[in-house]
């Protein structure tokens, strides 16, 4: 094979998959599957777009290898085709947050509204009142995969179930990935009711695929 030839072929076959990449809501999708299987209805909900173009962006991460399915009776599940698809989007991620100075700054603000910038570390000695971790995902995300000893309540369903958290430990919440707003919302109606409540420091993501 001519070395033209060559070169084009294989940056050109690179370059179309890195293609998949190029749209807000894939890279969303992205973070959501590795959170565990969904079906396009699922995904269209929690993206807050429609099924019809939640189908559309599943094609085109299918095509490129990005993602897989299954079929269960009348439903399609979809996930990530391997764990280093999320490690693919976690480099571009981490190199948008170094390059782009408007990223950090935002998700600074946000926590700060949210009253939600404190943060303990997973791996960190307690001081002080113990802590309890608590997992605000979706039920079938938690069944999927969690930290060890963390506590299920769904973000929709904490302001019922409040009477089940201790009030003598400080509840330590975490929910999908870095852009997740759960844990933050979690925080805030903790803080509410009387709580003493923080993020989690580290990405439940990264620490799930390794990749801290």
């Amino acid at each position: 094979m001519e070395k033209r030839i060559f070169k084009d072929t294989i940056y050109g076959a690179i370059a179309g998959m890195s293609k998949a990449f190029s749209h807000a809501n894939r890279l969303e999708i992205i973070d959501l599957l590795a959170n565990g299987e969904k079906t396009v209805e699922q995904i269209a909900f929690q993206t807050h777009i429609s099924v019809a173009n939640a189908s559309q962006h599943l094609q085109i991460l299918k095509v490129a290898r990005l993602v897989k399915k299954r079929r269960e009776g009348n439903f399609i599940w979809y996930t990530l085709s391997d764990p280093q698809v999320y490690a693919a989007w976690k480099a571009f991620r981490d190199l948008a947050v170094q390059q782009n100075s408007a990223i950090p700054a935002t998700v600074r603000q946000f926590h700060e509204n949210m009253n939600s910038a404190e943060v303990m570390s997973f791996t960190a000695s307690p001081q002080g009142k113990p802590v309890f971790l608590l997992d605000v995902r979706p039920a079938d995300e938690f069944a999927a995969g969690h930290l060890p000893g963390a506590y299920s309540i769904p973000i929709s369903e904490l302001a019922q179930r409040m009477p089940e958290l201790p009030r003598d430990n400080t509840i330590i919440t975490y929910c999908r990935g870095a852009f997740c707003t759960y844990a933050d919302e979690a925080v805030q109606l903790l803080h509410t009711n009387g709580f003493q409540a923080v993020r989690l420091a580290e990405n439940y993501l990264d620490i799930k695929f390794g990749c801290n």
